[in-house]
């Protein structure tokens, strides 16, 4: 590991400011640990208007698509969930179905585990996913799964985003200084406009962001707005409340210190340096400037800076980083706010924790589906069996009409009611079937079928 002693530190923002201007937007931390994206605010000439510069990378809310997969190509179509205990990996879940690819059989895959969700689409005949080590998958069979697994693959999206808003004057250059202020100026005022709506917190409706709105012990107001059906409520530095005698400003800090992103607002020319604020939780500052501030060609110079484990998100800036007051920049921002957020999950820190909460889910989602298809085949306790009408019937063979659904099919001589629509469908639960009859020997509690069934497309 390197220590302090191995970097070339970056000169303070001290030394800087003893410099002739202009300044930098956003200084490095003398010892790094950040990265910085859009350093070149200066026009080449001609009128400001002329050389104003258009975003050249798409405006585009980065998304995970990973987590909408089981929506978007296994809910309501024709498939099959299992779910396994692996030794190294844990719990498992996964979904298959069923494709034809050109003239050849596939079947998409989708496997959840603690570290990962991944698709894949193979050959039947191919063998997948040499982490996992596991004899046998057992079949979920309780008939709301998919709504479970949908919540499960999903908890990762979030319609809802708070963001910082530090006012920097000119000159200030400490974290006391920066939650010091209390009075908005005028440039201030219009940008606070440009975000969003002025909304009274008490008995607000909508997503608060952890203020309060009944007793009014975070302020009276705050700045919100609705982006494309995503609620974004923004903790404003001079709206929270002001302590006298707090140097520190805690009840401020303990709102924007627990922010991932936020927006410092420079009036004037005074660079920002991340480290000025200590917080465990904020990993990326988008850094506004204005310029013209309160006439008819408002100009907002823009830089952006991470954690050097955050990765870069979009949208690019253009070069140089500048923008005209306006419904462009405004998308922008926005898109560019809620990308950062998305960018730091991906740190060390988010990510661990995301590890533990997908663990702790994967487990109860593990469980739900364990014990609901344990109760549809009359395997529950003694409390399940008398909640679902006696002694559970005949198991397997007495599972109701709408699991069939998925096979009708009356061909095949193992399953009484089928009715299929697919050749694979029959196979398929031919196989369930067969591994049913061949496990119940050595288990007759549990149905289980083979991990090579399924992804080899052969009997056991």
């Amino acid at each position: 590991l390197r220590t302090e002693e191995d970097y070339i530190p970056y000169p303070s923002v001290h030394e800087v400011l003893g410099r002739k201007s202009p300044f930098p937007l956003i200084l490095l931390p003398q010892f790094g640990g950040y990265w910085i994206e859009g350093t070149n605010h200066e026009l080449a000439g001609g009128s400001e208007s002329d050389q104003m510069p258009y975003p050249k990378s798409e405006i585009k809310l980065e998304t995970n698509n990973i987590a909408k997969i089981y929506r978007k190509q296994f809910l309501g179509k024709e498939h099959f969930n299992y779910y396994s205990m692996d030794s190294a990996l844990g719990h498992l879940v996964f979904s298959v179905k069923y494709e034809v690819i050109g003239d050849q059989e596939h079947l998409r895959l989708l496997i959840r585990y603690v570290s990962i969700v991944f698709l894949i689409i193979l050959s039947i005949f191919q063998l997948v996913c040499e982490e996992v080590n596991v004899d046998r998958f057992y079949p979920v069979l309780y008939p709301k799964a998919s709504r479970l697994i949908v919540t499960f693959d999903e908890h990762v999206i979030s319609n809802n985003f708070k963001f910082g808003v530090i006012y920097q004057k000119f000159g200030q250059t400490s974290e006391e200084e920066l939650f010091g202020n209390s009075e908005e100026s005028p440039a201030f005022v219009e940008f606070l406009e440009f975000l969003g709506e002025k909304i009274d917190l008490r008995d607000f409706k909508g997503f608060r962001g952890g203020l309060d709105v009944t007793h009014g012990q975070t302020g009276t107001e705050s700045v919100y707005h609705n982006f494309h059906n995503k609620e974004i409520m923004f903790h404003v530095s001079t709206k929270l409340p002001y302590t006298e005698g707090d140097s520190q400003q805690l009840q401020r800090k303990r709102h924007i210190g627990n922010d991932i992103v936020a927006i410092v607002f420079q009036e004037e020319n005074t660079p920002f340096v991340p480290d000025m604020i200590a917080s465990n939780f904020l990993h990326a500052y988008v850094v506004v400037q204005v310029e013209n501030a309160c006439t008819d060609n408002v100009l907002y110079k823009v830089s952006v800076t991470a954690r050097d484990d955050v990765p870069f998100f979009g949208p690019t800036l253009p070069d140089p980083a500048i923008f005209k007051k306006g419904q462009e920049f405004h998308e922008f921002l926005f898109t560019k706010l809620i990308n950062a957020e998305y960018a730091c999950y991906k740190a060390e820190k988010f990510a661990k924790l995301e590890e533990r909460t997908r663990t702790a889910l994967l487990e109860t989602l593990y469980e739900e589906l364990h014990i609901n298809s344990q109760s549809m085949m009359g395997l529950g306790g003694d409390e399940d069996k008398l909640e679902n009408g006696g002694g559970g019937g005949g198991g397997f063979f007495d599972l109701p009409a709408a699991f069939f659904l998925l096979s009708k099919s009356s061909s095949s001589q193992f399953l009484p009611s089928s009715n299929c629509q697919s050749a694979f469908c029959n196979r398929f639960l031919h196989l369930v079937h067969i591994t049913y009859i061949c496990s119940s020997v050595a288990d007759a509690n549990t149905p289980s079928i083979s991990i090579k069934s399924v992804w080899m497309g052969s009997e056991p």
